[in-house]
Formats: C-alpha cells, structure tokens, sequence
C-alpha cells in the first residue's frame, strides 16, 4: 500500500508582525512580511507545504491564533542574550523538532541570525533566509552575525536584483546561493473601479484637484522631507494640489520634524497625513498620481500597487525601484534627494493628463505581465521544490 506523502512543513519566522487586523476572517491593512506571508500561505499547494509562523514581537492589532490561516507561535524576546533568550531558544528548538519542520525561513535580521543559528542547532534540513532591503537598517552587530550565519545558509532569497548584488558583495555569499523572488501584486483587487465621490467628499478635495500620493511609513529613510520640498514647488504653480503621506508613524521625532518643514513652506492645506489605512486601494483610485521619494528601497510594494492602479509613478532611483519602473516608459526616475527635478516629472504629468494616462496602462501592464502574485508563488514553490529536490539526492 502507497503512503501519502505528508506535506513539507514550513517554518516563517520573522521578527515582528504588524498591524494583522481581521475582519471577518480576512487579514486587512496589511504590508510588507505579513501582506506577503499570507498571500503565500493561501496559495501555495496545500497538498504539498503547511505553514507555521514564530514571531519574537506581535503588534497591538495582532488577533488571536484561532483567525490566523495557519498555526502561529508568539515567542517575545527582547534581548538574544538572556535568560529569556535561552527559554525561547529551548522553545523554538522543540517547536522545529517536534513539528517535524521541514524548512525555517526567516525574515528581518533577529530570525536571520538568533533564529538562523537555533533553527540549524535543532537539526532543521533546510535553513533559507529573506533579504528585503540593502542593509540600511544593521548595525555592526549584525553585519558580524550575518557573516556567521550566511555559512549556515541553504540559501538566500533577495526581493530585487539590486538587493541580490548587496548580499553577494557585502557579506561575501556565493552567487549560487543568492536567487532573486521579487514582490507580487493580486491585480484582481485592482480590476473594479469603485466611485470615490464620497472619499472627495470627506477630504474635501474638489473633482479637479490633483491629488499625489505616496504609501510609507514615516521614518527618515522613507525621503518624505524630499516630498515636501517637491511639493512646495508644485503648489507654487498649482496652489490646490494635495498631497497624501498614507503609513504607519514609525519614528515620532521625524514626523515633529516634518510638520515643523510643512508649517515653514506654509504648506499646511496642501499635505495630509493620513496614517495607516485599512483601505489603501480606494485611497489609490482617489489619487492623481504616485510618488515614493525614498532614499533606500529593497523592493517596494507601494509602487505595484499604485501601477496595478494605473497610477503614473514618480520614484527615486534606488534599490529595486528601476526594475520595475523604466524611465520615460511606466513611471519616471530621479535621483534620491533631488526635490526640484521631482516636482517638474510631477508638474509634466499634471499637465500632460494623456501622457500620465499612458503611463498608468503601460504601468499596470508592467504588473500584469512580470509582477502578479501567480508568478511569485509559482516560483516560491519552484524555489522550495529545487532544495528539497538536492537535499533528496544528496552530496554529488
């Protein structure tokens, strides 16, 4: 008699999940690792990978496990050289060994080292770490772990071609151990074009009022001070036009200083902090165009959904932003800290309603045909498939 064989199980684990709200059994006002995870766990075959997922770190609006589509584990660590520390390594060790887990595949720089070195002490075959940004966030603390635990590796998943070349270059990886999975976009979401009369309404924005949006939480990296400053240029000749900052307030100290610029280029009327939004896609549909002026990128979420909007796109030219957006083709590129050349793509684009209406088709074309959420899960699983696949035939 064939035994079936038991799905390959899955171990994510990430150092913080934020902002998983459900409602009625559907996860909202999600971004980045969790919208990610989730499109994944959904997809992927069922009959051949189950999930789990450890976090070290839960956010206020995380909802009970009995919601999550998979099993999920809250280990809080703060300190990976503590007493606490030792327990939930014990913890994660007898997690991984009597789950029978298959592959640990860690995100963010705690999983990536702390949970790396555990996972590979408790004799998991398969160990694969995800690198979604260049490395602006380590210290040197990290980068000395890093060298460590890139040994341990099986191997190493960049989100751009920009971010592979970071992890081959700075921590010294092999280029056959580092492949690139770039972000994909549930283009379906975006196909009805819903009324946004009622969101004009409430924000009080007349019909002809260009409105430019960008989609990231307020910290420095993100560039919004370089918004402002293109801002106050295109208001000087287009005084209605709005401008939407839609995240999560990371750092308290850059938002104080931020309005502290709007009020000294007396821009108060003309920028809306929104905060994070359950509803990015109505706030999308709203907008006249997009603009990220980030000054370091793994590879941006944001930008696909505002090109599966068929939003003309203005972006800084960094990380993986320019394999997706072609200069001049889908969206426009500009230097980081460059606010005057900015503001003139984005004053071209006002006026020239036809060419942002092209570049907003050739845009979500680029989405449908390189950056779908199909893609990436095909080749997600294809990726898992080919280790296993070597694990399985052993040593050459």
């Amino acid at each position: 008699m064939n035994r079936q064989k038991r799905p390959t199980h899955v171990l994510f684990l990430v150092d913080v999940l934020r902002g998983l709200e459900f409602s009625g059994g559907v996860a909202k006002g999600l971004a980045g690792v969790e919208a990610v995870l989730l499109k994944v766990i959904r997809l992927m075959p069922q009959e051949r990978y189950r999930f789990s997922i450890v976090t070290f770190s839960a956010g206020q609006n995380l909802v009970g496990a009995d919601q999550f589509p998979c099993p999920l584990h809250v280990l809080p660590l703060k300190k990976t050289y503590d007493w606490n520390a030792f327990k939930m390594a014990l913890k994660l060790r007898r997690l991984i060994r009597y789950q029978n887990v298959n592959i640990v595949h860690t995100f963010l720089e705690t999983a990536d080292i702390w949970g790396g070195l555990i996972a590979k002490l408790s004799g998991c075959p398969l160990l694969i770490s995800s690198r979604r940004d260049m490395g602006c966030f380590r210290s040197t603390k990290h980068n000395v772990g890093y060298r460590v635990v890139n040994n341990l590796v099986d191997q190493v998943q960049a989100v751009s071609e920009k971010v592979r070349d970071s992890c081959i270059k700075r921590d010294g990886l092999s280029p056959h151990k580092v492949v690139t999975l770039h972000n994909g976009i549930e283009l379906e979401k975006f196909a009805a074009v819903n009324g946004t009369a009622d969101l004009r309404e409430k924000l009080r924005i007349e019909l002809n009022v260009p409105v430019i949006t960008t989609i990231a939480n307020v910290r420095p990296v993100k560039g919004i001070d370089v918004l402002i400053r293109a801002a106050a240029i295109v208001c000087k000749e287009l005084p209605q036009a709005r401008f939407i900052v839609v995240g999560e307030v990371i750092d308290r100290t850059c938002l104080d200083e931020l309005r502290t610029l709007i009020r000294a280029l007396r821009l108060e009327d003309n920028i809306l902090f929104w905060g994070r939004s359950d509803d990015v896609l109505s706030i999308l549909r709203l907008s006249t165009l997009f603009c990220l002026l980030s000054r370091s990128e793994g590879f941006s979420n944001a930008i696909l959904e505002a090109m599966a909007a068929s939003l003309p796109c203005v972006v800084t030219d960094v990380g993986g932003n320019p394999e997706v957006v072609e200069e001049g083709h889908n969206g426009f590129l500009v230097a980081s800290e460059d606010a005057e050349t900015a503001a003139a793509r984005i004053l071209m684009l006002l006026r020239h309603p036809e060419r942002a209406y092209q570049m907003g088709e050739l845009g979500r074309k680029t989405i449908a045909t390189r950056f779908t959420v199909e893609a990436m899960v095909a080749k997600w699983a294809l990726l898992y498939d080919g280790l296993l696949a070597s694990r399985a035939a052993g040593p050459d």
